[in-house]
């Protein structure tokens, strides 16, 4: 892509590496380039007005903030988030713990697949409340 663009934008490359077009190949290419230029300053002048619309926006609403009598710090209380319980990075706490046959205790939370050990275990008729801690 870098070769290409490099190509594109040196006059001596450009004529270089058409050489080999027909005028009509070079005319198509033009066409085509042209289409590609348009296309972007529609493209270009789709975000300037959506940008103004938002600027026009926020303006309506600074008028309507002033005129309520309130300001900017008033509305940055409204924002401030809500701390969710339990966080990112806490453990969650041990419900359930089992002995297996090598003698090695089993925790389990309770939430996430069952281990095979506490799965065995009520398979044979104990409860999940038998090994509540």
């Amino acid at each position: 892509m870098k070769n290409f663009v490099n190509i594109l934008t040196d006059g001596r490359k450009l004529q270089g590496a058409t050489n080999s077009l027909s005028v009509q190949n070079l005319k198509t290419v033009v066409n085509k380039l042209d289409r590609i230029i348009e296309n972007r300053i529609q493209k270009e002048q789709k975000e300037q007005k959506a940008a103004q619309a938002k600027l026009d926006k926020i303006a309506e609403i600074k008028k309507q903030i002033k005129s309520a009598g309130l300001n900017i710090e008033d509305l940055q209380l409204l924002s401030d988030p809500v701390k969710k319980s339990g966080g990112v990075g806490k453990k969650r706490a041990i419900k359930y713990s089992i002995k297996n046959a090598d003698g090695e205790l089993i925790k389990w939370t309770g939430i996430g697949r069952m281990p095979k050990v506490f799965a065995h275990a009520i398979e044979s008729g104990k409860s999940l409340d038998d090994f509540k801690i």
